[in-house]
C-alpha cells in the first residue's frame, strides 16, 4: 500500500498530496493532509494524531514535514491562493 492509500484510510482523508522532497530516493516527504478528523484539534494535537497514525512508516525515513486542515479550511486556503 502506498503512503497516500495509508494516510487516506487511517485518517479518513478526502484529499492527500505527497511530495517526495529527497529526489526520489523515498527518505523525505512533505504531505498536506486535508481531514474532518482535525475539527477542534489545533495544530500540535493534530500533528500529534498523525505522527500517532503513521508511526511506522515515519520511522522509516529521514524527514517527515505535515500541513493539515479540515476541508473548510482547506477549501478556504485555495480560495485565498486562487484570489
Amino acid at each position: 500500500m502506498q503512503l497516500t492509500d495509508i494516510i487516506k484510510d487511517r485518517l479518513h482523508a478526502t484529499e492527500v498530496e505527497v511530495q517526495d522532497m529527497s529526489g526520489g530516493c523515498g527518505q523525505a516527504y512533505a504531505v498536506i493532509i486535508v481531514s474532518d478528523i482535525f475539527l477542534g484539534k489545533n495544530k500540535l494535537s493534530r500533528h500529534r494524531l498523525v505522527n500517532s497514525a503513521l508511526k511506522e512508516e515515519i520511522g522509516q525515513i529521514h524527514a517527515f514535514t505535515q500541513k493539515v486542515f479540515t476541508v473548510s479550511e482547506w477549501e478556504e486556503q485555495k480560495r485565498l491562493f486562487n484570489a
